[in-house]
């Protein structure tokens, strides 16, 4: 008797299954039909038309493949923005696992422009060597002092979520490193770690403006109250769309995004594409000197180089006002930094290089014997202990990341910055999304992906025969010609005598 009412049970539930399928199945043949015939009778799309349903599996492949195309069809050094060794080194580095690899480097050094680093015979031997401070803003009231090397670059509270601020802010207090705010103002999950902050300034004046987008003396006194606000930078200008402000979709733009930036919710926060009140390297200097004076904090810019004359004009008008006038920093972006949102007329074409712009900033700084008053950070697809340790031997004093700070937070470079659909939680506003992303146990990988690079670009310094990163200079490293030739760093930017220069 049970044998059959389990046959009973079974053959009803079959014919359940046979109805819901039939039912799918019209279901399909009925999405089919009217697929095909919208297909047929529309105008826009050739493909479609000429192809009815079949093109349709075209974009979805297309769409997948932007998810899929990292896993199953890139080589490990050939993909772009960054490839899958780099985000390797960073995943690993991020976790404290082992970032050894075996058996050589699957680096190829032959293509021109290829770096890399001129080993010593004799190398410093590893022992715990303080890293050498370095004082930011003597004139200002609150000069700052530390000795992080590596620090994470502008991203705003808007642009990332919550929970990505969070982890980011308490992984900077654990490594000892600094984090700018970006462009969107200063939020409480910034503070909430305890990390050092440098506030930064966009062309929107988000989080210190006045209804009508100009500079709020009062809310950027506010901003510097915070023990914790260590520096002041001024966006001019950002790798990805140089020439054009940040660029925030309204379906971001949440309340409480809105109120810290001086929004209305839902509204998309276009920034103009520079500070109206900038129109000259005097402009420039005038608002640098407000800024200090009102916050007492060091107070610097970032900006892409576009050419020489600028910095040229701007050390002489700073030799005419006097040093102590200088910004007290100078941020340069490359033109391949990242950004979640741009145009890919300016990401693609626009701006030089930091390769290029780099040591062009500090050779003319130094001509003009500003290199001791004006510290340097450089920024831009800095992600690997190789490139960091690149621009110190380009002259710089601070490399600040963005992006590689993202994959520390377990970004996959899935390309969906810009719509609210991060699956990683990292650049969305969607609750369900966020869920997944931790901001106790990211914060920890945060701190060692900061540690670990740290530890890198020293292993590297000592192999070169120094004490530490800014040890090295730029007879430290070569550039590939290609053809199995390379040329010494300081034989193609030869470095400049500041005291010779300046006499």
């Amino acid at each position: 008797m049970e044998v059959a009412q389990l046959l009973q049970f079974v053959l009803a539930v079959l014919k359940v299954l046979a109805v819901v399928f039939v039912f799918a199945l019209g279901l399909f043949i009925l999405w089919l039909g009217v697929a095909y015939v919208r297909d047929k009778t529309q105008t826009a799309s050739t493909l479609k038309r000429n192809y009815p349903v079949i093109a349709r599996f075209r974009y979805l492949f297309e769409h997948l493949g932007e998810f899929f195309r990292q896993y199953f069809f890139a080589f490990d050094r050939e993909e772009l923005p960054f490839n899958r060794a780099e985000r390797s080194w960073v995943y690993r580095a991020a976790k404290d696992v082992d970032t050894t690899v075996a058996f050589g480097s699957t680096r190829d050094l032959r293509p021109a422009g290829t770096v890399f680093f001129v080993n010593c015979p004799f190398p410093t031997l590893a022992h715990d060597t303080p890293t050498r401070a370095v004082t930011v803003g003597p004139h200002a009231r609150h000069p700052y002092t530390t000795n992080s090397i590596f620090n994470i670059s502008g991203m705003s509270y808007g642009a990332i979520s919550i929970p990505a601020v969070r982890a980011l802010s308490k992984g900077a207090k654990m490594a000892g490193i600094w984090m700018n705010t970006g462009e969107g103002g200063l939020s409480p999950y910034h503070l909430e770690g305890g990390c050092d902050i440098v506030f930064q300034i966009g062309t929107g004046k988000f989080g210190v403006r006045t209804p009508d987008g100009k500079l709020d003396d009062d809310k950027l006194m506010g901003v510097a109250s915070h023990a914790q606000v260590k520096m002041i930078e001024i966006k001019l200008s950002q790798g990805a769309k140089p020439g054009k402000g940040g660029m925030l979709p309204g379906v971001k733009v949440t309340e409480e995004i809105a109120r810290i930036r001086g929004l209305q919710p839902g509204e998309d926060a276009i920034s103009p594409n520079r500070h109206p009140e900038v129109d000259s390297v005097d402009d420039l200097l005038d608002m640098v000197a407000h800024v200090r004076e009102v916050s007492g904090k060091p107070t610097g810019f970032k900006a892409v180089m576009g050419g020489n004359s600028f910095l040229d004009d701007l050390c002489e008008a700073i030799k005419k006002r006097g040093a102590e006038s200088a910004p007290d920093f100078i941020t340069i972006d490359s033109a391949d930094g990242g950004t979640g949102a741009a145009p890919m007329s300016l990401i693609d074409n626009m701006g030089m290089p930091l390769k290029e712009s780099l040591p062009l900033l500090v050779d003319t700084l130094k001509r003009h014997g500003l290199r001791e008053r004006i510290k340097v950070c450089a920024s831009g697809k800095l992600v690997n202990p190789s490139e960091v340790a690149w621009a110190y031997c380009a002259g710089a004093d601070f490399v600040n990341s963005a992006r590689g700070f993202l994959f520390a937070l377990g970004c996959i470079q899935s390309l969906r910055c810009n719509t609210n659909t991060c699956p990683t939680g990292i650049t969305t506003h969607n609750k369900k999304l966020q869920y997944g992303l931790d901001p106790a146990n990211k914060a920890v990988r945060v701190a060692h992906y900061a540690q670990n690079m740290h530890k890198e670009i020293e292993i590297i310094a000592h192999s070169c025969g120094v004490d530490g990163p800014r040890g090295l200079t730029r007879h430290h490293a070569r550039l590939s010609l290609g053809n199995g030739r390379s040329v010494a760093m300081n034989e193609l930017f030869p470095e400049v005598d500041e005291a010779k220069a300046a006499g």
